[in-house]
């Protein structure tokens, strides 16, 4: 059946995500027909027309058609580190000034090195610079030093710098020039100036670690628009403090980094890695590879390799039959098919015996250990941006997962498979607090829908939401379609699509409110959650299961859920309860069994992690 244009465009806005208000604007909405085509986001330009109104009686409305705009989405940014600067504690260098150490209680040699602050040159950036400033504008004793060479406790602090690697962290960030135990004895100013310089250093160096271990390296809102971050406060000043007064500085800093489950998971993965061997025997399957029932492909010998060495015993018990009888030979028969499917069916994937991107990796057994480890440390760095403590109670969503996660007494309860944003349309990475479910709910179109695609459409046929069943609204006041003046501003119009069974919502969505417009709902579109690559919606969350979820963010019955929406009108629930919600995105996460899983980073953003890791090394290191 040849659909009209008219059909084409009432199902697309059917599949687009919504704005949480009627007269939202964001920034990051994609058109439909953009969506439908990928066509190419332009930048945003000056409406035209005049101001928004309704139309006389009988008045002709003449005015030049003038290109529509383009609204833009947020973009991926070049990462700039922070610059590093000098410690200033020149101007601590003099005890009688500053009052830091009295002169009357402390050895000569101590003296000596404290008036060598005048000449210590160490770079760092601002926030342990400024830390190590005010610990050494009131410590009265050094932390590292003990006569005319380094401690014990510098020693161990030392060794933790060493080894930040093992969760995720650049040992070059930390390193710091050790004074030689050996020294001319008869020119005591020079081992004075070295051990001033390896005592802030050794300083520097410890306050910018547990700020890295603590918050991250990277500041997440450099890396795009799509991030969407507050960074965490560290008293750096007090850890310095902490340090300095311990026993046992190796505990200290390692208490640092996230305790988490999560991330301890991470780190022993990270360790797990590290000690493989790089010549693992992989399968190897030619990439852009796509196999299906009936065809013939010389790839097809490592494709029943791949099963052999990553499907189950019982899976090849199974099929022992096929498996020992196969002779290399490339025609795809149905025996080899069932093959397949089996495989399919057991790693959760849709079990229809074609193989493309997603079998390929489960048959190659995923990335390369490089590779894992790679994801790892960008996953461990993420994971400081999270808080400490997720809750006990929370929502969270791994977007190259496609699944969404609940949990309640800190373990997860159930989890759904979701659609996310497209590649276009990125979902947005950042946390929040569930609020509200709204049953039946209405769709407020995005205004770059009404602009870019409703526009022309309207300027030739005014009724043409009348007769879609939308509703429109100018300053607040409820008009028909015809009446509005479609050559004038949209800046005061809203269009909205009430409930019903073709709402592009579905029958429920629970909000978070949030400047994305971000959130979770029912679809009417439900074959996309069979699909395997889920990333297909308009940025918003889609839900398979979204009674469950909102049932156990309501504290109610899935029963009670379908009564409120059976009633038939739109109505918004409140979620009594504090509920954390994480829309993130991670390509290396435990699963539930601590078990940790990698996926493939849908939106590139781990290539961009990593530049800004290459940025940050590289301007830390400036000084040599």
């Amino acid at each position: 059946m040849k659909l009209t244009k008219t059909a084409v465009l009432a199902a697309a806005l059917a599949l687009s995500c919504a704005t949480v208000s009627l007269n939202a604007t964001p920034a990051n909405a994609l058109t439909v027909m953009e969506w439908l085509n990928g066509k190419k986001k332009q930048k945003a330009e000056p409406l035209p027309g005049v101001d928004t109104g309704l139309t006389q009686p009988g008045a002709e409305v003449k005015q030049a058609v003038k290109p529509l705009p383009r609204v833009t989405g947020p973009r991926y940014y070049t990462y700039k580190a922070d610059a590093l600067k000098r410690v200033a504690v020149d101007k601590l260098a003099d005890p009688v000034i500053t009052s830091s150490i009295s002169a009357a209680v402390q050895p000569a040699g101590d003296a000596g090195i404290r008036a060598a602050f005048a000449t210590v040159d160490v770079r760092t950036t601002e926030g342990p610079a400024k830390a190590v400033e005010s610990f050494y504008g009131q410590q009265k004793k050094f932390v590292w030093i003990d006569g005319t060479g380094i401690n014990e406790k510098a020693k161990s602090a030392i060794a933790v710098l060493a080894d930040a690697a093992s969760v995720g962290l650049d040992p070059w960030d930390y390193a710091v020039k050790i004074p030689s135990d050996s020294f001319d004895s008869a020119d005591m100013n020079k081992r004075y100036g070295e051990l001033a310089t390896f005592e802030v250093a050794l300083s520097a160096a410890v306050a910018t670690y547990v700020q890295d271990a603590v918050r991250g390296r990277i500041d997440p809102n450099k890396i795009s628009g799509y991030h969407d971050f507050k960074r965490k406060d560290v008293n750096l000043v007090a850890a310095l403090k902490n340090v300095a007064m311990s026993s046992n500085v190796k505990g200290y800093l390692e208490s640092r980094s996230p305790s988490s489950a999560d991330f301890q998971a991470l780190k022993a993965e990270l360790a797990k890695l590290k000690a493989e061997t790089a010549g693992e025997d992989r399968v190897v399957i030619a990439e852009g590879t796509l196999l299906k029932p009936g065809q013939s492909n010389p790839e097809l010998a490592n494709v029943v390799k791949g099963i052999v060495k990553h499907g189950s015993d019982a899976l090849k018990t199974d099929h022992s039959v096929t498996i020992a009888t196969y002779t290399g030979t490339p025609e795809y028969t149905p025996e080899l098919v069932a093959l397949v499917e089996a495989f399919q069916k057991e790693n959760g994937l849709k079990p229809d015996g074609v193989v493309g991107k997603a079998s390929i990796r489960k048959m190659t057994g995923g990335d390369s250990v490089a590779d894992k480890v790679a994801k790892v440390e960008v996953a461990l760095e993420q994971a400081r941006w999270l808080p400490v403590d997720l809750g006990a109670r929370h929502v969270f969503i791994n977007q190259p997962a496609f699944q969404v996660y609940y949990y309640e007494d800190g373990a997860e309860k159930f989890s759904m498979r979701t659609v996310v944003g497209s590649k276009s349309n990125q979902t947005y990475f950042f946390e929040d607090k569930v609020q509200t479910v709204e049953v039946n709910p209405y769709w407020g179109v995005p205004q770059s829908i009404i602009i870019n695609e409703m526009l022309p459409k309207l300027r030739s046929d005014p009724s043409y939401l009348d007769r879609m069943g939308y509703e429109v609204a100018v300053g607040g006041r409820a008009v028909p379609s015809s009446s509005v003046n479609w050559y004038g501003s949209t800046s005061g119009v809203s269009v909205r699509q009430p409930p019903s069974g073709d709402n592009a919502l579905g029958e429920l969505k629970i909000l978070f409110p949030n400047s994305h417009a971000i959130y979770m709902h029912d679809t009417p579109s439900k074959s996309f959650f069979k699909k395997d690559m889920r990333a297909l919606s308009h940025g918003c969350v889609r839900l398979a299961e979204p009674r469950k979820m909102a049932a156990a963010v309501l504290g109610v019955s899935e029963e009670e859920v379908g009564k409120e929406i059976a009633a038939g009108h739109n109505k918004a629930l409140p979620v009594k309860a504090d509920i954390p919600i994480y829309i993130a995105y991670f390509t290396a996460w435990p699963n539930k069994d601590g078990v940790v899983e990698f996926f493939d980073d849908v939106y590139g953003r781990d290539d961009y992690m990593r530049k800004a890791f290459a940025a940050t090394q590289k301007a830390r290191q400036v000084q040599g």
